[in-house]
């Protein structure tokens, strides 16, 4: 029993638990406030439009305000967090976050048991960003996994995060739906919902500030000589401390980045409203199930990294994945049943592979010391990326509502195409450098 308990308390104080506690509340989260927002946005009127369409323009308005608030609001406190994580503080980029998680949880709950404006979730979000957000918490997470990790089994070791991630997203998407219809008529639709949300937030922020430990891999050269890239395994570019950081690769990285989130957060941010409207009307069970179909590509993503990382490149998974997506989200463009949607999301069953692969490719190329910073800049730039596509994808979804709505699908695949290029590019330097290494 007591080796049980140590055991536990050992598995306690990882990373893993927070990752899926704070994964299982933001699925609650999500789900009731796509579902608050479209009950508050049932009676909304526009001069020239259907009352469906008015809906629509007053759901995708309010995401597009929320969503941008999001991204420009971290960006400052982004960098200074990363700047104290590189100086040692390594749970602040953590623990911070999670304290806006748990505050903006708490407005919303507010807004449902109150009757308060649904505006106030605007303030939230600033309150949200100005704790760092989920860029700093994820980029935070992610370095604790790369200092923890080898450069040989970094993408594996990232890609096993990004399926617990994943994994926890399917239970709660699962849930999330028949938890919202349980409500109080005192209180209102999706308290007890939220509640729930709420108090696994606060159970998150007490395992980082309490329990969290981090875990550094030894290394047998100085700091400021020992890159992440110990060595040249399979697979991995090649980094030479002589000659610094190859900065054209980081440059492909970056702009590969950009483009990919560019077109998934764009089809994304769209998909939520376009499944609430005619043919699919979706109810917020059904909201909860399309949710957990995209949870589960985290599984199959995992799965296809295992399998492929023992053949191909790292930048060959990374095209994998794109193709993967640029051919789902092409079909979703023209779905009209609840079974084409979920045949259309079956063809991006390796969607995910990208972006833990490219932050894999990243810190490979970066001294330790500047891996928290390096991370974090390309969660910045993914931010900039939010900052451009939410309100592209929003407009030309709005005026594209009465003839092809899927539009903005087809664009989103188009994008993804575009990055391809710049992985290719590196595929192609990166194996004509390792024929020299060779020679």
């Amino acid at each position: 029993m007591s080796n049980l308990c140590v055991a536990a308390f050992a598995v306690l104080r990882q990373i893993e638990p927070i990752i899926i506690l704070e994964e299982l509340g933001s699925t609650f989260f999500d789900t009731a406030l796509l579902m608050v927002v479209r009950d508050r946005c049932a009676n909304a009127s526009y001069r020239g439009r259907s009352r469906e369409d008015s809906q629509q323009k007053a759901i995708t308005d309010f995401y597009m305000t929320y969503n941008l608030i999001i991204r420009l609001a971290p960006i400052l406190p982004s960098l200074l967090l990363a700047r104290l994580s590189d100086r040692g503080w390594r749970r602040t980029p953590i623990v911070v976050p999670l304290s806006g998680y748990l505050l903006s949880r708490l407005a919303l709950l507010l807004v449902v048991i109150c009757s308060l404006p649904l505006e106030l979730m605007f303030g939230a979000a600033v309150l949200f960003g100005l704790c760092g957000g989920y860029s700093t918490f994820w980029s935070g997470v992610m370095t604790l996994v790369s200092l923890r990790s080898t450069a040989a089994d970094r993408s594996k070791v990232m890609m096993r995060v990004e399926l617990l991630y994943g994994l926890a997203g399917l239970v709660g998407s699962l849930v999330s739906g028949h938890l919202f219809q349980l409500y109080s008529s005192s209180l209102g639709r999706g308290t007890i919902l939220l509640s729930v949300s709420t108090l696994l937030h606060l159970i998150c922020l007490i395992f980082a500030i309490l329990l969290l430990q981090v875990k550094q891999i030894s290394c047998e050269e100085p700091e400021e000589n020992c890159h992440l890239l110990s060595s040249t395994p399979r697979n991995s570019p090649v980094v030479e401390v002589a000659t610094g950081i190859n900065k054209t690769n980081l440059a492909l990285l970056f702009a590969a980045a950009f483009l990919y989130d560019f077109a998934v957060g764009g089809a994304i941010e769209i998909l939520g409203s376009f499944v609430l409207k005619a043919p699919l009307s979706w109810t917020a069970a059904q909201v909860g199930y399309g949710n957990a179909a995209g949870c589960f590509i985290f599984l199959t993503s995992f799965l296809g990294v295992i399998v492929f990382r023992r053949c191909v490149s790292d930048e060959t998974l990374i095209l994998i994945g794109m193709v993967s997506f640029a051919s789902g989200i092409y079909c979703m463009a023209f779905v009209k049943t609840t079974f084409m949607f979920y045949w259309a999301r079956s063809f991006n069953l390796f969607a995910l592979i990208p972006m833990p692969t490219i932050r894999s490719l990243l810190s490979q190329q970066v001294p330790a010391s500047s891996c928290g910073m390096t991370l974090t800049l390309l969660q910045l730039t993914l931010k900039l990326a939010g900052l451009a596509y939410i309100p592209a994808f929003t407009k030309i979804y709005q005026n594209t509502l009465d003839w092809f709505p899927g539009l903005v699908f087809i664009l989103s695949s188009f994008v993804t195409v575009l990055g391809m290029i710049p992985i290719s590019i590196v595929g192609c330097r990166t194996a004509r450098r390792q024929r020299y290494e060779r020679i």
